[in-house]
């Protein structure tokens, strides 16, 4: 089943972010685009380096008007630990979520009941806090933030201009298609 325009639950959970504790609820997210991006635990081998390339494009996705929130079922406590324990972590200037109790990886889907832990699950989530893209890829397989930012990208211009659409490989200023009525009805 498709999560598309599914809008996220109501949560409230404990996170790590600038040195400290915060509390992140659904509130906190709503009127502006979120990326949230899964991944399976802390103390891992793939998840620094896809939290360090994200990290790297950090900025280019908070000039988009994009927060992320990378999430692993860990504590917040864990996410210090790491933190304190990692230079690749101890860059991230984003929010890392904590759901040990599985409220956020169980709604976006992504929970693996016999390990307790998430898929690697990268959603794009729009200001109504509707999921608008996702891609979950096999726990052995990284992510590409790259590519990440030109969806956004994507889905911004889709948000904003909702009758045209964007196609393979598409980035900002590149033609777009109008769907024609006429075409509608052979796809």
């Amino acid at each position: 089943m498709s999560l598309i325009n599914k809008e996220i639950g109501e949560f409230t959970v404990q996170a790590f972010h600038n040195e400290e504790f915060i509390t992140v609820s659904k509130k906190d997210v709503l009127g502006k685009w979120g990326v949230f991006f899964f991944y399976p635990a802390d103390f891992t081998f793939v998840c620094p380096t896809e939290l360090e390339d994200l990290q790297n494009k950090y900025a280019e996705f908070k000039a988009a008007g994009c927060e992320i929130y990378s999430v692993s079922t860990d504590s917040h406590f864990v996410h210090k630990a790491w933190h304190d324990h990692s230079d690749r972590i101890k860059a991230l200037e984003y929010v890392m979520l904590a759901d040990p109790t599985h409220v956020l990886s169980r709604d976006f889907d992504v929970y693996i009941e016999a390990d307790g832990m998430a898929e690697r699950g990268s959603f794009i989530v729009n200001p109504e806090g509707k999921i608008v893209a996702y891609e979950i890829n096999a726990g052995n397989v990284g992510r590409n933030a790259d590519e990440l930012f030109r969806k956004l990208q994507a889905c911004q211009f889709v948000y904003e201009h909702g009758d045209e659409v964007c196609p393979a490989k598409w980035k900002p200023g590149a033609e777009t298609l109008k769907p024609s009525l006429d075409l509608v009805g052979m796809l």
